[in-house]
């Protein structure tokens, strides 16, 4: 029976067992012991799947026919109820011939049953159909993410398991989070052309430390002029965002602390034919500097230098060690951010600083199950410490000194944060990565074309502050945290 259907999709498992057979009659009674029929009919056409990533009978009849369901004509409700036997092989968007023929056996049968007169389903025959416009998502309000989603289970499980639907998808957004995130990056995009910066693209996306479960996702201005996911799939140069790499790269090695001291002075490379001269964004040397407040300031000479000195191999290694998968060379001017990496792995990156180390891969999904409540996907956070704590508790300390008196006191948000800013040369990128204990959020601003942004244009100055409205909204109502001091930790 229909309530029986009802209760095998809510409560039990797909086991074919006498005791199963039992269960599935002793809950169907008491379901409508306690529920009138239209209530039960409400349940079942609420719960039941109807095809093209659709639950919910007003979901459904928006996405078919682009209307409420109270609204439907008694054609398009029966070509709704003819849907359930095989939602994706006769859905009208896919195949509106087999579509029609299950409509008129429902309406068939409904004469049958004394439910309408034969003039009525004359009619319904008839009437023609109007469908809604042919799209498997037309009714997410989240479209980036669930993309993101089908692409992430067409990983796991192939592109016909995918279409064939009736699979149930928990996810990692936080809605209010993805709300918020939409809404900032709409705002801020205006704000940033008013005042001089000619960008026309931004992508947001946050990842929990604790889990590195994909929080939010914005990856791009508006989803209907471009499709294309910033967020997961732009890789652009990080510029001075990627120095916190070769800094706990320092500290690994156990032979430099924040308040050792490095030299910003000239120094040559070869570099082919070549010599490779770093500079600093102002052209000046500060001489003898500690890594903290080099670091601070965003000079560029002690972290190309560092990174020779502990090996920009090692470098990559820690990177693939947090996620990156992004190709990378070891060049000289690697520590200046020459490398194209995407806005999610500087994000689940700096997650992994965040919970001094440990990592887990990120992602969008929770758990996946089948119609019936089979597990088909469990992804329960395994975290494994991939970097030395006292290394990353020591660079979260330095990091919170940019925010708090360096190049990004425009993201300081009223409690410890840490993050560093990026500028590409010639202004064609700009970036603030940043963290609390409890989330990281990595926030570029570009142009899809790489056409510059304009003299000026820097991540302290004009993404730091859409990090801060960004954060400031999302951390409203979650505990202000400490960070760990890098003494809880045994020095490498």
């Amino acid at each position: 029976t229909l309530t029986m259907q009802l209760v095998k999709n809510l409560f039990l498992s797909p086991k074919r067992a006498f005791s199963r057979k039992v269960a599935e009659a002793v809950l169907a009674l008491r379901i409508e012991q306690i529920f009138k029929k239209d209530q039960i009919l409400e349940l079942y056409l609420n719960q039941v799947y109807w095809g093209h990533n659709t639950y919910g009978v007003q979901t459904a009849a928006q996405t078919y026919f682009a209307k409420p369901a109270s609204d439907l004509t008694l054609a398009e409700s029966a070509m709704m109820a003819g849907l359930i036997q095989s939602p994706e092989a006769l859905s009208p968007l896919v195949d509106l011939k087999a579509a029609t023929r299950r409509q008129h056996d429902v309406l068939h049968r409904m004469v049958e049953l004394k439910w309408i007169t034969p003039q009525e389903e004359a009619a319904a025959r008839k009437q023609p159909i109007k469908l809604g416009k042919r799209t498997s998502f037309q009714s997410s309000e989240m479209p980036y993410v669930t993309d993101a989603v089908v692409e992430e289970l067409t990983k796991k499980f192939g592109r016909d398991a995918v279409l064939k639907g009736g699979m149930r998808i928990q996810t990692t957004i936080d809605s209010r989070l993805q709300r918020i995130g939409e809404d900032t990056a709409r705002r801020w995009i205006q704000t940033l052309n008013y005042e001089g910066v000619y960008a026309d693209q931004m992508a947001i996306v946050s990842v929990d430390p604790r889990t590195h479960f994909i929080k939010a996702m914005v990856g791009g201005i508006n989803y209907k002029k471009s499709q294309f996911n910033r967020a997961m799939n732009a890789q652009r140069q990080p510029g001075s965002s990627f120095k916190p790499f070769i800094y706990y790269a320092a500290f690994a090695s156990g032979k430099y602390t924040p308040d050792s001291t490095v030299y910003d002075s000239p120094v040559n490379y070869p570099d082919g034919n070549e010599t490779y001269s770093p500079r600093n964004y102002d052209g000046t040397f500060a001489g003898a500097i500690t890594i903290r407040k080099a670091l601070e300031i965003s000079r560029n000479v002690p972290a190309v230098k560092l990174g020779q000195e502990v090996g920009l191999n090692k470098v990559i290694e820690i990177c693939r060690s947090l996620g990156i998968k992004s190709p990378i060379d070891p060049v000289i001017s690697l520590p200046l951010g020459a490398v194209d990496l995407t806005p999610l792995e500087m994000a689940g990156a700096y997650a992994t600083f965040a919970s001094n180390g440990w990592y887990s891969d990120p992602t969008l999904i929770v758990q996946v199950t089948d119609s019936s409540g089979n597990v088909l996907l469990d992804n329960t956070p395994k975290p494994r410490l991939v970097l030395d704590s006292w290394a990353a508790a020591s660079l979260n300390d330095t990091l919170q000194g940019v925010v708090s008196r360096g190049t990004a006191t425009a993201a300081q948000i009223g409690r410890p944060a840490a993050g560093k800013t990026g500028t590409t040369s010639s202004e064609r990128d700009i970036w603030f990565v940043g963290y609390v204990p409890q989330l990281a959020t990595a926030v570029w601003v570009g142009n899809d074309n790489y056409r510059p942004l304009g003299y000026g244009a820097t991540g302290g100055h004009f993404v730091a502050p859409i990090w801060r409205d960004y954060m400031q909204q999302a951390l409203q109502g979650v505990p202000v945290e400490n960070f760990k001091p890098a003494s809880e930790f045994d020095r490498p």
